[in-house]
């Protein structure tokens, strides 16, 4: 086994993969972006090298930078996790040449398999079915267009090296497909340095289903069953579970062969997923083979007891695998919901920010928490949103999600939009329950569903105004202890007036809504009302205390309230019996309302970097035409026109990093 581990990765997968080497007896090494400088999966490492600036091209893709600090360290195997440099041959190949151990497939498995169009030619060899597509070595846009129109509309276009949804597009028209070519190459070649295309029949209702797949370097080859990862929003997964639903036991039993045979079909060893589509007749096509191990693999190690970066770390040390094919079992049922630093509302737009509050259910035998940032630390436009993956298991499938609602439930995020209220409304949809999800699943589920930010209830407003009355409480008694005069009527913490009835104002605020709440105290207990846009209504006894953290346990009217409100700003969070509301916290004196200006619809929808312009000042556009493109956290987000009109100026060019809020272009409307 290896004495030294360095984890070229970051986040969560860098985490994951320390806590298995520890287990082990592996000391472990970090290496570190200057935006990552206080990230957990640096603290944990047994010691942690900075590898460059925050861009992840000068810093987790620097292949020079990663082999320099595994020298520095003294590593003698290098583990690549997912994403990043996992699946690039040059960089297992010069880890090698560097004499090192990579932790995942043979060089010539990862080339084999990484280029789409490569692979898919493989695969028909090997009997394995494929999707109806073109997959080749002619690149012009006219080739692209013209085999497009063969095949039929509508057609997938993908990245030939791509994966995550990178470079991918749906286009339904030949009218689309220019621009599409011309933003999937942008965005293959800012992720993988490789612009080119296949072009692919687009199924009808599809089901994702993957196939884990071992081997080892001895001759064995077993799969560890399958999961199915249909819910994607923009081509990337958001659910996952183990074993796919309502899949016969033939059908199970012909797709974990003909995973294993393309596993033989390029020598594979170590931990690798195969991709296929299922369409609804049940006939499966393999989609793409990932040669590393998959961000969703926890819900197989929960099916099967197995901990698979344990095998991959024995197998690349020269073991043969842990179990044999006969030996695996697959028990009871479990589900991954990824956490994401992003806005439903918009699109799934990235939402980076600092993370002022952050809290998961307690960790037990049905729940585990894959998470690699803290509170503290910037979700930043550098690097892929996720926060963290909420995992299950029980005993069955129903169990499986009942428990997922139960964990996303106890999820506290206070600083960026996530996505934990879509990801509970997911699990709640009905084709969800049902068994029967697809990869379309998501775009038809009704707006309300991606809603971020509920209206406040009654009980959320009296623990917001509860949560400050205790902190004015304590910063009245915290005064009266640094005075020289504790005696004085003003020090008091029972809102004494003079010539005045003892009471406490304080206005809330949800977007443009606002609600006057006025407290009244008596011994202890308040009596509060309150009146406005936002709602009114009444609570005659109210108490509580604060307790650690931004905990809060409250009485109303009898009622017992164990809730979480956390002030950051004048921002509140409340959350409480698994809902969160916002409020914001105005000054009582203040009756102005705010004045600004709404560029949402031209302006920059978060940080990020102009990759292409389109928009020319003085020229008319159409409704739907791309002003400009931004590209955030390694995804393009199109500017579009809302309306007809003209351009009347245009404020970046490409290359510029705009910050959000930013003006991109001036707009009439015709």
């Amino acid at each position: 086994m290896f004495n030294k581990l360095l984890i070229a990765n970051r986040g969560e997968i860098a985490c994951r993969v320390m806590r298995t080497a520890k287990r082990m007896g592996v000391s472990t090494v970090a290496v570190f972006s200057d935006a990552d400088r206080d990230a957990p999966h640096g603290l944990m490492a047994d010691e942690a090298i900075r590898i460059g600036p925050a861009p992840a091209v000068e810093s987790y893709l620097h292949v020079d930078a990663v082999l320099g600090a595994a020298a520095q360290a003294g590593a003698d195997a290098i583990h690549p996790g997912y994403g990043f440099l996992s699946e690039n041959a040059d960089f297992a190949e010069a880890v090698a040449e560097a004499g090192m151990t990579f932790v995942g497939p043979p060089v010539d498995a990862i080339r084999a398999m990484g280029g789409k169009d490569h692979a898919k030619a493989l695969m028909e060899g090997a009997g394995v079915p494929v999707v109806p597509g073109y997959y080749g070595a002619d690149q012009d846009d006219k080739t692209l267009r013209a085999e497009a129109d063969k095949i039929g509309y509508p057609v997938l276009l993908k990245a030939a090296m791509g994966g995550g949804g990178k470079g991918m597009r749906a286009v339904t028209s030949a009218g689309e497909m220019s621009e599409a070519i011309a933003s999937a190459r942008r965005e293959a070649e800012a992720a993988f340095g490789d612009g080119r295309m296949l072009v692919e029949k687009l199924i009808d209702k599809p089901r994702h289903v993957e196939v884990q797949v071992f081997a080892d370097g001895r001759g064995n080859c077993v799969h560890l069953f399958e999961r199915d990862c249909s819910l994607q929003r923009r081509h990337q997964k958001v659910i996952e579970e183990a074993p796919a639903p309502g899949l016969s036991d033939g059908l199970r039993a012909k797709m974990g062969a003909a995973a294993v045979a393309a596993a033989r079909a390029v020598d594979y060893q170590n931990a690798g997923t195969i991709e296929f589509l299922l369409d609804t007749d049940e006939r499966f096509y393999f989609m793409e083979m990932n040669t590393r191990l998959q961000v969703e693999h926890p819900v197989t190690e929960l099916i099967t007891g197995q901990d698979l970066v344990e095998w991959q770390l024995r197998v690349a040390a020269g073991e043969p695998l842990p179990c044999t094919q006969e030996l695996l079992v697959s028990r009871g049922h479990a589900m991954e919901a990824r956490l994401y630093a992003e806005d439903p509302a918009k699109g799934f737009l990235p939402s980076p920010g600092r993370i002022h509050h952050l809290a998961f259910a307690k960790e037990d035998q049905h729940i585990r928490i894959d998470a690699g940032v803290a509170a503290g630390q910037d979700v930043t436009a550098h690097y892929d949103p996720m926060i963290a993956k909420v995992i299950v298991w029980d005993k069955d499938r129903d169990a499986a999600r009942r428990k997922l609602l139960e964990a996303l439930g106890c999820v506290e995020v206070v600083g960026p939009t996530v996505n934990r209220d879509f990801l509970l409304a997911l699990v709640e949809n009905e084709d969800f329950r049902d068994g029967t999800p697809d990869t379309g699943l998501i775009d038809r589920m009704p707006d309300a569903d991606f809603v971020t930010d509920h209206a406040p209830d009654r009980t959320a407003v009296v623990l917001a105004a509860l949560r400050i009355l205790l902190m004015r409480q304590d910063a009245a008694r915290n005064r009266a202890e640094r005075s020289s005069d504790q005696g004085s009527p003003w020090h008091q913490t029972t809102c004494w007036r003079l010539n005045d009835e003892a009471h406490q104002d304080l206005i809330l605020r949800h977007g443009d809504a606002e609600v006057t709440v006025s407290a009244s105290p008596a011994h202890g207990v308040y009596a509060l009302t309150w009146a406005g846009s936002l709602d009114e209504g009444s609570a005659p006894s109210v108490s509580g205390q604060l307790i650690s953290g931004h905990g809060l346990e409250a009485e109303i009217d009898g009622r017992y309230v164990s809730a979480c409100v956390v002030l950051v700003g004048n921002e509140i969070s409340v959350f409480n019996a698994g809902h969160e509301s916002r409020l914001s916290l105005a000054d009582p004196a203040d009756t102005g309302d705010e004045i600004g200006r709404d560029a949402a619809a031209f302006g920059a929808p978060m940080p990020g970097k102009v990759v292409a312009v389109n928009a020319v000042a003085g020229e008319k556009v159409s409704t739907g035409d791309t002003l400009v493109v931004l590209e955030a956290m390694k995804m393009e987000h199109a500017i579009k026109a809302p309306v007809d009109g003209t351009v009347v100026a245009v404020h970046y060019s490409v290359g510029d990093q705009v910050e959000e809020g930013v003006d991109l272009v001036e707009f009439e409307e015709d």
